[in-house]
């Protein structure tokens, strides 16, 4: 019997991303290892009852502490030893690169790393990039030198990524090993289609973590001029503060936001489909994504989409289609788009049936699921 280890982060994260994928492992008859550094009791006892085993480890995921993260190395590479899979299989850049090397050193036949997106380092801010991120930049890229040459597979979600981490800085890696899987998918039962009420005043959607590159302050920017002219519409915003992301909005900072009543914001929430069924418009104008999963379920559940032209965002959305695409940072076309749904509301329902036909032929986990398999060599 074939046995794979999954390592992430988050219990959360691993769960809502990674769920659809360990139970087609368990259907395939294997055994699921599932590792996580951020546990959280809701989320695994979910985890558990898909049938994975759930080991915790300690990681800083924000840290740049290397003591810190060589005992994650040691610590993983304890774990996987005693395991002795078959395969283990990484996503994010912190288990990536050590998950990936506690492989290598137990001599795991099969290393796989999954790199859903290039991350604050590599997306570019309206002042540039700070000191700090070129910083993490610079050693993010030398651990992918270490990293990426003995991985057997490496798969990114859009084409973008791999032409600006891996060609841009000339790292070397195994022929063949890079792959684009595209969006990671999601169980369209899970995010069932549903027609906007024409009868309700249009609303806008933000579902992400609070980060500045997800353009939080662009969407509440917006939302302040759009109610100047119209009053009554609503902003929500879904999405939790994230402490350990150095672009990360702070407490203060959200409760001063929360204290305008321009938004009403909602938090993290463990039902995003429900939000997003009871809202008109979804809106990410965020500066860089792998493909990002929340425009996903807004697209199943029959959503327009205003987005950014940027990588990952702009493999969502077909322009004048099921939505919008804006530049990145501006405010004015956010605004202008915004405006249009209000004045054209019979386009709503019209660009949702869009967004629902892209999301059945492109992200259907099952479809996904099969792709990713078969890149990872484990079909039935």
């Amino acid at each position: 019997m074939k046995s794979i280890v999954i390592i992430g982060t988050t219990s959360s994260n691993l769960y809502l991303f990674r769920k659809d994928f360990i139970v087609s492992c368990l259907n395939k008859g294997m055994i699921v290892h599932t590792f996580v550094s951020e546990p959280h009791d809701y989320w695994d006892d979910k985890i558990e009852k898909t049938g994975a085993i759930l080991i915790k480890y300690q990681m800083n995921r924000g840290g740049l502490n290397p003591f810190s993260d060589l005992f994650s190395l040691f610590q993983l590479k304890s774990s996987v030893n005693k395991i002795k899979p078959d395969i283990v299989f990484s996503f994010f850049t912190k288990p990536v690169v050590y998950g990936s090397l506690a492989a290598k050193l137990a001599k795991t036949p099969k290393i796989i790393g999954m790199i859903e997106g290039l991350g604050s380092p590599f997306t570019e801010h309206k002042n540039g990039y700070n000191f700090k991120m070129k910083l993490v930049r610079f050693f993010q890229v030398s651990l992918y030198r270490i990293v990426f040459p003995f991985l057997d597979k490496i798969i990114f979600l859009n084409k973008d990524d791999p032409i600006d981490l891996i060609n841009n800085n000339k790292i070397y890696h195994k022929p063949n090993a890079v792959e684009v899987l595209g969006p990671i998918g999601l169980n369209l039962d899970d995010y069932p289609y549903k027609l906007w009420d024409e009868s309700q005043e249009v609303s806008f959607i933000f579902v992400a973590r609070l980060l500045v590159e997800k353009g939080i302050y662009e969407y509440l920017e917006a939302a302040q001029i759009v109610k100047e002219k119209y009053p009554n519409i609503i902003f929500k915003v879904v999405g939790g503060i994230d402490s350990q992301n150095p672009s990360g909005l702070t407490k203060q900072e959200l409760d001063k936001i929360i204290a305008t009543d321009i938004i009403h914001y909602i938090g993290f929430s463990n039902n995003v489909a429900e939000e997003i069924k009871n809202s008109t418009v979804f809106v990410l104008p965020s500066y860089r994504e792998g493909v990002p999963r929340s425009t996903q379920e807004a697209m199943a559940i029959g959503r327009p989409i205003i987005t950014t032209d940027v990588p990952g965002c702009r493999d969502t959305v077909l322009d004048g289609v099921n939505g919008f695409l804006v530049p990145k940072w501006d405010v004015k076309a956010l605004v202008d788009r915004m405006c249009f749904f209000i004045g054209n509301p019979e386009q709503i329902n019209i660009m949702g049936k869009e967004s629902y036909k892209i999301a059945c032929a492109q992200f259907d986990v099952d479809k996904v699921n099969k792709k990713l398999s078969k890149i990872m060599g484990i079909n039935d």
